[in-house]
């Protein structure tokens, strides 16, 4: 695939899966959900790997980072999203991750000495005041309600988790590590991290096979969980984190007009000026970067 597909796909998979999430709340728990989302995702990777004879043995210092990063990026920050979308609208979840890029950046400043220009602060600024102007009326209604500050707060918790996996991924790429076995390692190693938290939470693993339900979590096992990370990686390792970071651009703008159509979102001036400002601050830090 050109670097424009696997752009277009990670733009329109990863739009359409906030509202996938909400056909499995309430359904199972959420940590079950995870569970059976990453698990069957690595069963279906091994078993390409293997079909493929993709080498599967890795050094333990391997297997450490590849722990690290499966457990950040496809449990713990999967985990808050669930939460997050129990209590705020997928598309507003959606939002709060166009914020990733920016937190990227500074992770790669903070870990592995990347320069960083004093437009990226002014970027920075920008990206977080349009996340604000966005949430801004259901801020409003904190006092009242209770669930808006704790969908924030998991939102806040999904994207920063996020922003450290995104670390994790970069040195295991920089270290050479092939990305569909580290995938399929990683996204074993989440699954099993989730089932240690489901049990020491107390929380059920039971599994709902209502066709909302089943079909829902195929569409995140195939596409939001094994092309969608396979698409973003492969990204990432050809243009770089910068370019690729445009994804997260474009990915709350298609998550909003999905939530607008089965959701009930409405766009009011505060939104689309929002969104604008997320924009408009996120293109200029990658313009900068590029």
């Amino acid at each position: 695939m050109t670097n424009l597909q696997l752009f277009a796909a990670c733009v329109a998979i990863w739009g359409s899966t906030w509202l996938a999430i909400t056909f499995q709340l309430g359904a199972a728990a959420p940590e079950a959900s995870v569970f059976h989302r990453f698990l069957l995702a690595s069963v279906i990777l091994f078993a390409y790997c293997r079909l493929r004879g993709l080498a599967l043995r890795f050094s333990l210092r391997d297997h450490a980072w590849i722990a690290l990063q499966g457990v950040l990026m496809f449990s713990v920050s999967y985990v808050f999203v669930y939460y997050a979308e129990q209590h705020v609208v997928s598309g507003l979840v959606a939002v709060g991750y166009s914020a990733s890029p920016l937190l990227n950046m500074l992770g790669l400043r903070f870990f592995f000495g990347t320069a960083m220009a004093g437009r990226i602060a002014v970027g920075a600024l920008l990206g977080i005041a349009g996340i604000a102007i966005v949430f801004f009326p259901e801020f409003s209604r904190m006092k009242a309600d209770g669930h808006v500050a704790i969908g924030a707060f998991f939102t806040a918790a999904a994207v920063i988790v996020s922003a450290f996996s995104s670390m994790a991924a970069h040195r295991n790429q920089g270290a050479g590590l092939p990305i569909w076995q580290t995938m399929a390692w990683g996204m074993l190693y989440g699954a099993i991290f989730t089932l240690g938290l489901a049990v020491a939470l107390g929380r059920p693993l039971g599994f709902d096979p209502t066709p909302a339900y089943v079909i829902s979590l195929l569409y995140l096992v195939v596409l939001g969980s094994i092309l969608a990370f396979g698409s973003f990686l492969t990204l990432l390792g050809r243009i770089g984190a910068a370019r690729a970071g445009y994804i997260g651009v474009m990915v709350p703008i298609v998550a909003l007009v999905i939530s607008s159509l089965f959701e009930g979102y409405r766009w009011g001036l505060l939104s689309l000026a929002g969104v604008a400002v997320s924009v408009a601050g996120n293109a200029i830090i990658l313009r900068r970067a590029r």
